[in-house]
């Protein structure tokens, strides 16, 4: 397994409220319309289709509650993977939060995916904080 982990980044939101709307694949639905087909979520699981492959879904398969969050695809999804969402509350409304990807991937799929993997895990990271930063 490959890991890459995202920097740390600060959020001025409580942890319990991170962990909240996180936790809950229904509050994607939004920010799922347009960008992929087939949408469809419950508290702990969606699935969905993406740029013609076929339906996938991602399930939440652990939590310890407001500080961590662990997710992986169903079995639909090409490729094995976790990501982890951890939290820890500095102060009140002084979040600090990190991501971890982990993925199974031969020596041709980290070649061609392991760069993007690298910066897509900030990239998302970054994504979140401004998100809930801007609300």
């Amino acid at each position: 397994m490959e890991t890459y982990e995202s920097k740390v980044v600060a959020i001025g939101k409580r942890a319990e409220d991170i962990y909240r709307v996180l936790s809950d694949f229904r509050n994607f639905s939004a920010l799922a319309e347009g960008k992929v087909d087939n949408w469809q979520a419950d508290e702990t699981s969606c699935s969905f289709s993406y740029q013609g492959m076929g339906p996938m879904g991602i399930k939440l398969m652990e939590k310890e509650e407001f500080t961590t969050l662990k997710f992986t695809g169903d079995e639909r999804v090409p490729l094995q993977f976790y990501l982890w969402i951890q939290l820890k509350e500095a102060a009140p409304y002084d979040t600090r939060m990190k991501i971890t990807i982990k993925a199974e991937l031969n020596m041709m799929m980290k070649m061609l995916l392991g760069k993007k993997l690298a910066e897509g895990v900030n990239t998302l990271a970054e994504g979140v904080a401004k998100a809930f930063n801007a609300i």
